[in-house]
């Protein structure tokens, strides 16, 4: 019995890094997502040219081949490594593949809430004498966020579960912990580790309704 909590006890610690490398690809890969998705409207042809086709190559590609390279890749390049040594090294570069890879995914959600909303309501407050700013943070902003909730939120739920990609360069989070104890003949720490992620996503899907409750007053 003491063996079962001092493995659960385990996976709880491993989970924290999933968690964490969750709430870094967020805090990160939103803010420049929407920088993104500037480029890619953008009227100068080389700026969007050159956007797009970063998305294109980041949305094309798997994300378990974008760690790989972002972490090996320096290294093979004669520069050597710019993510450090160790389990934070490791972590750091798939911190920085996961926001890459989302930000590219979170750019065309926010491109195409923002295109979404009638030019008429833009035009509408030009006529009263409303700035650019001011259009785009009291008419536009809110009723974008209320559009690309759902596919934000279906977004953020596969980042939950993608974290578990990170093992692929040994950064030991839940399913890599668990999957050690496969050699010594359990195999129930592997399947509970969805325990975890179902918890983890429940709480999400409760938050994201919430949320679309509450911007319920904005009509699309």
């Amino acid at each position: 019995m003491n063996d079962i909590f001092i493995i659960i006890g385990r996976l709880f610690l491993s989970f924290w890094l999933n968690c964490e490398l969750f709430l870094l690809t967020l805090l990160f890969a939103l803010p420049l997502g929407l920088i993104i998705s500037f480029g890619s409207m953008s009227r100068l042809g080389p700026l969007s040219g050159l956007t797009k086709t970063l998305v294109w190559i980041i949305r094309g590609t798997p994300l378990m081949l974008q760690i790989i390279v972002i972490f090996f890749a320096p290294g093979l390049l004669g520069w050597g490594s710019p993510w450090g040594t160790g389990s934070a090294g490791r972590f750091s570069a798939a911190t920085m593949a996961f926001i890459i890879n989302y930000a590219c995914y979170f750019s065309e959600i926010f491109r195409g809430g923002i295109q979404g909303i009638p030019r008429g309501q833009t035009e509408a407050g030009q006529v009263l004498g409303m700035t650019k700013t001011q259009i785009f943070f009291k008419i536009t902003l809110l009723q974008v966020i209320k559009r690309i909730l759902p596919p934000m939120a279906n977004e953020i739920i596969t980042l939950v579960k993608d974290t578990s990609l990170a093992r692929i360069i040994s950064n030991k989070e839940i399913v890599m912990m668990a999957q050690e104890y496969t050699s010594k003949g359990l195999i129930w720490p592997l399947f509970s580790t969805a325990l975890f992620f179902l918890a983890f996503v429940g709480a999400l899907t409760l938050l994201f309704n919430g949320l679309e409750k509450k911007l319920d007053y904005f009509k699309a």
